[in-house]
């Protein structure tokens, strides 16, 4: 294999190479990969409602592709930008920014403050027109997004009725085997006042008898000590 060869076998050893890498990289982030790329794909014609994509001309198409972002945040770190109009929907933002020395716009689309799409022009009817539909693909963007925060706080929100829930039971659970306890010794302590009670009241009986049985003897003796002195 000559020079020239084994040269055109490495580039494309690392096209392969690099192609396989991108393709990993795209699988796990295919989720949020789909969301962006279909809400800033530009339509087929132009928007006839306010649901639809605005399209964006052919040197529109191509600056979101170019230098457009790093030129916008460049001007915004000189100050020589100022912020005409911003959108947030939740972690999407829109924002129509102008640089008065050259007469001309920046209509930029960024997630969490992260430009990734500008768009440049001296039209401000444009520029306007393509604010108002980027602000609307922030709806579009941030709807599952605001879902997930909604659907997040609920679960926070029953998790804590849960456990609300969860430690009155165990209140009510603790409460309840004190009173089974309490019942067992209020049970055995009439158990045992009720036997207690039974043998005093036997001992009430054999009582009764012997005061009967002394109150005979007294009358007895009684009769016998006045049957033994003499008449008067």
């Amino acid at each position: 294999m000559d020079q020239k060869s084994k040269v055109r076998h490495i580039a494309l050893s690392a096209c392969i190479l690099f192609g396989a890498v991108h393709a990993t990289h795209a699988q796990a982030s295919e989720e949020n990969g789909a969301v962006l790329a279909a809400t800033a794909a530009t339509a087929v014609a132009p928007a006839s409602s306010a649901g639809q994509t605005l399209a964006l001309t052919p040197d529109e198409a191509r600056q979101s592709a170019t230098g457009n972002v790093a030129e916008l945040q460049q001007m915004i770190h000189g100050g020589d930008i100022a912020e005409l109009r911003t959108t947030y929907n939740g972690s999407y933002g829109a924002s129509l920014l102008f640089n008065a020395k050259e007469m001309t716009y920046y209509v930029a689309l960024f997630q969490q403050k992260n430009f990734w799409r500008v768009i440049k022009t001296q039209d401000d009817v444009r520029a306007e027109q393509i604010y108002r539909d980027f602000a609307r693909q922030t709806v579009q963007l941030s709807d599952i997004e605001i879902r997930r925060a909604r659907l997040e706080a609920q679960k926070a929100y029953t998790d804590r009725l849960v456990a609300l829930s969860q430690e009155r039971a165990n209140r009510l659970q603790a409460d309840l085997n004190v009173a089974h306890e309490q019942q067992t010794i209020v049970n055995s302590m009439q158990q045992q006042t009720r036997a207690e009670a039974a043998t005093l009241a036997q001992q009430k009986v054999q009582a009764q008898e012997q005061l009967r049985a002394a109150q005979r003897q007294v009358r007895d003796l009684q009769r016998q000590l006045e049957s033994g002195l003499p008449a008067h």
